[in-house]
């Protein structure tokens, strides 16, 4: 756990897997020009690095995994932190012999630090020829087409609409067995440190029979996981009339139908019974009971959910703009628990050293972790962003080796309770999902249970995509450890 808050330098594509960095794979169709794609960050960006994957494809491209033989190099950027900012442009950086012994290159930043910096990143970074925002990557054709001709381009117009639901994505570094959907795009939730808001613009959704369709082409194919994907992926509502979710809302009841993510959740674990289905990023307010009754109807639904908290203190939360307090938090756990039950995975996220965080207030983080007992989380300490609200509202006043500390106790108390969480697990017997073999041993298989933990098992020919029911015999803090019983 204690690489999570490492200063982390990429240097080459083999260092990908160690810091949510991922790379185009080789492909040769006959087209006549090669892509080279590296996404950073979240899953919606790995997601859409697929779909642009698959606009490049239609234009000429096959992907390709050695960026010295690629026409067009493109980096899927992450803004939601300072030190992906930072790895991007050392990445630039590191491009620019690269460029200068082949000229006719054409290098393009997509995504959330695109949209973030816009027309300004070409005057920081001369090396960039094209800059294209999350919604416009309909557009990267042309935009190539015209920086081969010497012009450079952007294009960064957040869409009230888009929603990619007709392109089908290339899938890039897949295992065969587990894929992304994406459900929703855009964020209504004003939290007041994050950038997501101005980068990917407002919620809307997509078709659901889109949805349903694409993982039932997933499931004919040999997929046996599917993970429904959103910035805020349980507030998906949709209806034929419309997709923007502020225009939805105003006019609901003029609406033929609704469909909203209990809904969506059931359609596409209707496709088949031996399709997983996972979802995330989870906002609080948003986890209704209704959602929580499908996901007990259906074997098929994980019972896991990533429900991020940010703080266990209600006035922090309040000054986040989280619209929700401690209490209000701990209800839906409460009520996780009673319809799921105690085996139900819950992850979070936690930022520590926000604005004008106490020590107590870092004290009531760190005893919401005690009581609801996380399997795991993502933590960070607070990293200041242009634009958003709190960078507009609050003087980011807590030091850097307070933040440090801080975070740090967090890590501390995580590694712990995953650990108690994981001894609940030894002895019981469990469905898993394999996904390959052990990054330690080719002797080892590596699956996952429903609770979205790792499971190792010996080697004894099963292939990815098999279910396996394994009875576990040990555990440590990230890893359950089992043997084969059937």
């Amino acid at each position: 756990m204690e690489n999570i808050i490492k200063d982390i330098d990429i240097i080459a594509p083999e260092e990908a897997q160690a810091c949510d960095f991922k790379t185009t794979e080789e492909e040769n169709t006959g087209k006549s020009k090669k892509i080279y794609i590296e996404s950073y960050g979240c899953q919606m960006n790995f997601s859409d690095s697929e779909i642009v994957a698959s606009i490049m494809k239609e234009s000429g491209f096959d992907t390709t995994s050695d960026f010295e033989q690629a026409d067009v190099i493109f980096l899927n950027t992450c803004s939601i932190r300072e030190k992906a900012e930072q790895t991007v442009r050392k990445r630039l950086s590191q491009f620019n012999t690269l460029k200068k012994n082949k000229p006719e290159m054409t290098i393009g930043v997509l995504g959330c630090m695109a949209e973030r910096l816009k027309d300004k990143l070409l005057e920081e970074e001369k090396i960039v020829d094209v800059v294209v925002g999350p919604d416009a990557y309909r557009d990267l054709p042309n935009l190539v087409a015209s920086a081969e001709d010497g012009n450079k381009g952007v294009n960064t117009f957040l869409s009230r609409e888009e929603t990619y639901a007709d392109i089908s994505p290339v899938r890039l570094n897949s295992n065969g067995v587990s894929a992304f959907i994406s459900i929703m795009r855009g964020c209504d939730n004003m939290c007041s440190f994050c950038v997501v808001p101005f980068t990917r613009g407002r919620e809307r959704s997509r078709d659901p029979h889109s949805i349903v369709k694409e993982a039932q082409e997933l499931f004919d194919k040999g997929y046996k996981e599917v993970t429904l994907l959103g910035q805020n992926v349980d507030s998906y509502k949709w209806s034929p009339e419309e997709n923007n979710k502020a225009r939805l809302n105003k006019k609901e009841d003029k609406l033929s139908a609704v469909i909203n993510f209990a809904h969506l959740l059931e359609m596409v674990a209707k496709v088949s019974p031996a399709l997983r289905v996972r979802f995330s990023t989870s906002h609080p307010k948003d986890i209704t009971d209704e959602v929580l009754y499908t996901m007990k109807k259906y074997n098929n639904i994980c019972k896991y959910i990533h429900l991020p908290v940010q703080s266990g203190n209600s006035r922090v939360l309040d000054l986040m703009n989280r619209t929700y307090d401690r209490e209000w938090y701990l209800n839906r756990v409460k009520a996780i628990r009673e319809i799921l039950g105690k085996e139900c995975g819950i992850s979070s996220d936690m930022i520590a050293g926000f604005c004008t965080e106490t020590e107590e207030e870092h004290q009531d983080t760190l005893s919401i972790m005690d009581i609801v007992k996380y399997d795991f989380s993502y933590m960070f300490f607070y990293s200041e962003r242009p634009g958003t609200l709190a960078a507009k509202k609050f003087e980011d006043d807590i030091p850097l080796e307070i933040k440090k500390r801080r975070l740090a106790e967090i890590i501390e108390k995580q590694a712990s309770l995953s650990l108690q969480r994981n001894k609940l697990d030894v002895g019981k017997v469990q469905e898993i999902l394999i996904e390959g073999t052990s990054k330690r041993s080719q002797e080892q298989l590596k699956g996952r249970n429903s609770a979205n933990k790792v499971v190792i098992i010996p080697n004894n020919g099963l292939k990815p995509g098999d279910y396996a029911m394994v009875k576990v015999t040990d555990c440590s803090s990230a890893t359950l450890f089992g043997e084969i019983v059937s």
